[in-house]
């Protein structure tokens, strides 16, 4: 009898020890796995305007200390070059945006054929859109107009900026908005660089995996020429494009810039040089934004991307 339980135990005790052994193995396995993320990375030249070539090899993807793995680099080209950008324009700009219109327009109708334009101004906490998402260039061209000019029209350019996010469908194409405004959070106020409204802005465009990039122009009346607000306004433009992978472009506290030409060609060369990113992201129990870090060691060259990416949660 003594000699049946022993072997009886000794068989159980193999067969659990077998399922532990797998059970933890699959659990190293899903670990090992991670789960997929995707971003938009823009690669830009430290100095001169000559984009150094990089290809997926040269890619680091950082969570902290810990490496990723990079599993694909597509350039935005050809086959993948499809664009969806949005031109959203303050309603409480100066009348100074006016003479700038005509830039956008060239800006626009020069686009490539696999970009759609959409037009949309920041009217009271929402993103009007004047012009749906079209690929008749010259179409989207026409919908752009002068500002209403009218102090207080839009509380937060945040505001809309959310709103135009969670209204736009998800495409396989790259999103990218050019937001014109001032930056100042009428709503909130200035001074704070922990501003709820920029944050969920941020945290809904990084989400969506939107690029953003800013243009600042003055309002009207005491917020055209305030030294304090006209300051914080740029930085919160600053922030927004710097967190999401974009650029912003000023000229310094004083007035409206001479031409949008340069700030448009600038976007127009990052434009031309973006590549789809994916790597496999370490696993989360919750799926949502993770910080991550990506960089090279190729000379001359310097990625440019949003400093948090969407992670879906981890397949068990």
């Amino acid at each position: 009898m003594n000699k049946r339980l022993l072997v009886i135990s000794t068989v159980l005790g193999l067969f659990l020890g077998a399922s532990v052994t797998r059970c933890l193995a699959a659990e190293e396995a899903t670990a090992a796995d991670g789960a997929s993320a995707h971003m938009l990375v823009t690669v830009e030249a430290v100095h001169g305007s000559n984009v150094p070539v990089i290809n997926r090899e040269d890619v680091r993807v950082y969570e902290g200390r810990d490496r990723d793995k990079v599993t694909g680099w597509v350039p935005a080209q050809g086959d993948h070059a499809g664009l969806e950008l949005v031109v959203m324009l303050d309603d409480g700009s100066n009348i100074s945006l006016g003479s700038q219109l005509e830039d956008l327009r060239q800006f626009i109708v020069a686009q490539p054929a696999s970009t759609k334009i959409g037009i949309a101004y920041m009217q009271n906490g929402i993103a009007k859109m004047e012009q749906k998402l079209t690929s008749d260039h010259a179409l989207a061209a026409k919908a752009l107009r002068l500002p209403m000019g009218i102090s207080g029209i839009n509380g937060s350019p945040y505001f809309s900026l959310s709103d135009l996010i969670k209204h736009w469908p998800e495409t396989t194409a790259r999103r990218e908005v050019l937001l014109v405004s001032d930056g100042i959070d009428r709503y909130y106020g200035v001074g704070d660089m922990l501003d709820p409204y920029l944050a969920a802005a941020i945290e809904d465009t990084q989400r969506a995996g939107v690029i953003v990039y800013g243009i600042y122009t003055p309002g009207v009346g005491h917020y055209g020429h305030s030294h304090w607000l006209t300051y914080w306004g740029q930085l919160y433009l600053a922030q927004v494009a710097e967190e999401t992978g974009g650029e912003s472009y000023y000229i310094g506290f004083f007035g409206p810039p001479v031409a949008f030409t340069p700030y448009l060609d600038d976007m127009e060369h990052r434009l031309t040089n973006q590549y789809w990113l994916t790597f496999t992201a370490k696993p989360q129990k919750k799926r949502g934004l993770q910080r991550v870090k990506v960089t090279t060691e190729v000379p001359n060259a310097e990625l440019v991307s949003a400093d948090k990416v969407y992670v879906p949660a981890a397949v068990p």
